[in-house]
């Protein structure tokens, strides 16, 4: 469906035989639930955006920890997406000059000899008729395997902030080995899945360094000796030694030998006849190298023209240096943390550095929140008064988030406190359900609350609530704090994602990591933005496949977007950082518990024997 943000006349202008000429571009994001397609012109003005589900089967067997996709569905939702988009803007299809993709970093399976769809589906992995070959990033059934790939302490661990995390390629892999018939095994070849859509875009085997760089292991040429980019021994030690026959083939292959590895938006090929007629375009469209959803983020906001200081001036110089003070917050389910830099910049618990994956010869740090929009809605639909409050917000014509921000209002002003952070003054709620993606990097962190009471009512759901946008906050400043201590020297939030609406949150982070946030323009939809940025950047390609430099589009495309600065009071700001105090003592005081049980039965245990 489209957006009533972009349904307006306004937007389309330009119809007639001007839009002819003109040069247009599709971005592609494939979310959790959802892909999502937009078409931009020239100067980045968004003409059409369109949305469709895509499925997900999330098994209650084997512990809750699978969940999968399939391709050909997310093939069926983005070819929609795109002609809705083509419909509803009423651009030419002969004016679309390029396409660019980004997806979560889930695996797809494919067949070597076929190009098939192999299903992932444990105990049997039967084609139900699904086509189900996607692991999606939030399965953990490869949780084990990731804890023995860190058991290896090999040296790439170090370049994705010292463990790889059971959300990552290579634990899937190799758990896919353990599992799967061994003859369907040696038939598969391996995708991060914005890769598999390219691929199936257009015929070609290349692959991006954001996939490969940042969830597979691969170690760019010349980086502590890498000669192939893999990492022979790495994998053999896994006991993956045949993904290393032919050169990787199954998974990539080696850079100019029988393989192609290229950084955001380069050409990667253009449409096929194929893909072309399922999304109601010409063949031959450049398409652009693509990338994991949150550098699509980060691509379609710090490049926007913004001072960070209220005394700056839009009109300011918008080099690449100023992407090194901008860190990217992607905030949707979870939350990705951004940060390029011009030299490596090791921050334990941090994913990276990585090398190329955005900008070649520049360096990316990822960060990250297992659960922020997800924690939110756990937190609120577990609550014994959410469905009678969720009721009332509907009638009003409001989302429970709205809803929730005007009755803590009212609450603050019923009750004289002196600010809302008052009413949840003695409320410490540490939330790490998921467990800890940065800057921690343990997946067996989980939450704590001091300050339970009996209260089930409204009022106690709107501090609970409250509460959690706390914690959201001040992991916000833990993981900032860190990188900035690390080397990085981060000086204002560009956030994107369902989130930054959310006018108490985007506050709550602003006062807490003493920085300004910028919420873009698009506010829906930065990072389908930044994967039609993609396809601008693969549709400037030259006779020799020379492409404009990323950021000189990023600053002509980026929309100014809306700076939030704190308005906190001076006690309103203490507070904050009195239970930012707290906030570190419980995230410190639950990792000994948990070590001093485990002890404790452990010597019981020896003791028994």
């Amino acid at each position: 469906m489209q957006s009533p943000e972009f349904d307006n006349p306004i937007l389309h202008r330009h119809r007639g035989s001007s839009q002819e000429t003109e040069s247009y571009y599709v971005g592609v994001d494939v979310g959790t639930g959802s892909a999502r397609a937009c078409i931009i012109d020239s100067t980045g003005e968004i003409k059409a955006l369109a949305s469709e589900d895509i499925k997900l089967w999330h098994p209650s067997s084997y512990g809750g920890t699978h969940y999968e996709q399939s391709t050909t569905d997310i093939w069926r939702a983005v070819a929609t997406c795109i002609r809705t988009c083509l419909s509803t803007s009423r651009v030419p299809s002969t004016s679309i000059k390029g396409i660019g993709f980004d997806a979560t970093c889930s695996l797809a399976v494919f067949t070597s000899d076929t190009d098939e769809p192999v299903p992932v589906t444990y105990p049997d992995f039967a084609n139900d008729g699904n086509d189900r070959n996607v692991i999606l990033w939030l399965d953990h059934r490869a949780l084990a395997e990731a804890e023995e790939i860190n058991a290896t302490r090999h040296p790439l661990l170090r370049y994705v902030g010292g463990t790889m995390s059971p959300e990552m390629e290579v634990p899937k892999v190799l758990w896919l080995q353990r599992h799967m018939p061994p003859d369907l095994f040696r038939k598969c070849k391996f995708y991060d899945l914005a890769d598999a859509l390219t691929h199936m875009a257009t015929g070609t085997e290349t692959r991006s360094f954001c996939s490969a760089v940042c969830k597979q292991g691969y170690v760019p040429v010349g980086i502590d000796g890498s000669i192939k980019g893999w990492q022979e021994d790495f994998w053999r030690t896994l006991g993956l030694g045949e993904l290393v026959e032919e050169e990787f083939a199954r998974i990539g292959g080696v850079d100019g030998v029988n393989g192609s590895f290229l950084s955001a938006g380069e050409l990667v090929g253009r449409l096929s006849e194929r893909a072309a007629k399922d999304f109601g375009l010409p063949a031959g469209i450049p398409v652009g190298s693509g990338v994991i959803d949150a550098y699509a983020g980060w691509i379609g906001t710090v490049g926007a023209r913004v001072g960070l200081d209220p005394k700056d001036e839009e009109s300011l110089p918008n080099d690449v240096s100023q992407a090194f003070t901008r860190l990217a917050a992607v905030a949707g389910t979870s939350t990705c943390h951004l940060a390029m830099s011009r030299e490596p910049v090791f921050v334990p618990g941090v994913w990276g550095p990585y090398r190329d994956v955005v900008i070649p010869g520049f360096w990316m740090a990822e960060g990250g929140q297992s659960a922020t929009g997800e924690l939110l809605k756990h937190m609120l639909e577990k609550h014994p008064s959410y469905q009678e409050t969720l009721k009332d917000a509907k009638a009003t014509g409001k989302n429970i988030y709205e809803f929730l921000n005007g009755h803590l209002r009212q609450l603050a002003s019923s009750h004289k406190a002196p600010f809302i952070g008052y009413l949840a003054r003695h409320l410490f709620f540490y939330g790490d359900l998921w467990g800890n993606r940065s800057p921690i990097a343990d997946p067996t962190m989980r939450g704590a609350i001091i300050g339970l009471s009996s209260d089930t009512s409204r009022d106690n759901l709107a501090i609970t609530y409250y509460a959690t946008m706390e914690f959201i906050a001040l992991q916000t400043k833990q993981i900032i704090q860190t990188m900035n201590e690390a080397g990085h020297g981060i000086r204002g939030i560009f956030m994107s994602g369902s989130q930054c609406q959310n006018e108490l949150l985007v506050e709550l982070i602003a006062t807490a990591c003493e920085m300004p946030v910028v919420v873009p323009r698009y506010v829906n939809a930065a990072v389908v933005h930044g994967a039609a940025m993609l396809g601008a950047k693969a549709g400037s390609a030259g006779p020799e496949g020379k492409t404009e430099p990323l950021w000189d589009i990023m600053t002509r495309m980026s929309k100014p977007g809306n700076v939030v600065y704190s308005k906190a009071s001076e006690a309103e700001k203490k507070l904050l950082q009195a239970k930012y105090e707290v906030f570190l003592d419980q995230c410190r005081t639950q990792r000994e518990y948990r070590r001093k049980i485990d002890e404790t039965l452990e010597q019981a245990e020896l003791g028994g024997n």
